[in-house]
């Protein structure tokens, strides 16, 4: 189905549509940890940063749930972990 990156990124672009949108591999910064390779290589660790009007109005917790939601089934291929940052259009990022 393609790296989990590429489905990470189509998966919230089609339906956040977003203004901004980062998808971070930080696999590296765990190598030999838990979920991890030994390496670090792979795609074992996401970040993802996205601003979407879809999240103006919606609480903090309500956002998370929405992404894990969506990305269900890349977290259910084996992403061990997944760190969030939305945030709405009116939200001051430092990102």
């Amino acid at each position: 189905m393609g790296s989990i990156e590429k489905q990470i990124r189509d998966i919230l672009s089609q339906a956040l549509d977003p203004l901004r949108m980062e998808v971070i591999n930080e696999s590296h910064m765990h190598a030999g940890h838990a979920g991890g390779s030994a390496d670090g290589s792979g795609e074992t660790h996401m970040r993802v940063r996205v601003i979407s009007a879809k999240f103006d109005g919606v609480g903090r917790v309500q956002r998370h749930r929405l992404i894990n939601e969506l990305l269900k089934p890349v977290l259910d291929e084996g992403l061990h972990a997944l760190a969030l940052e939305p945030a709405a259009t009116t939200d001051n990022v430092r990102w």
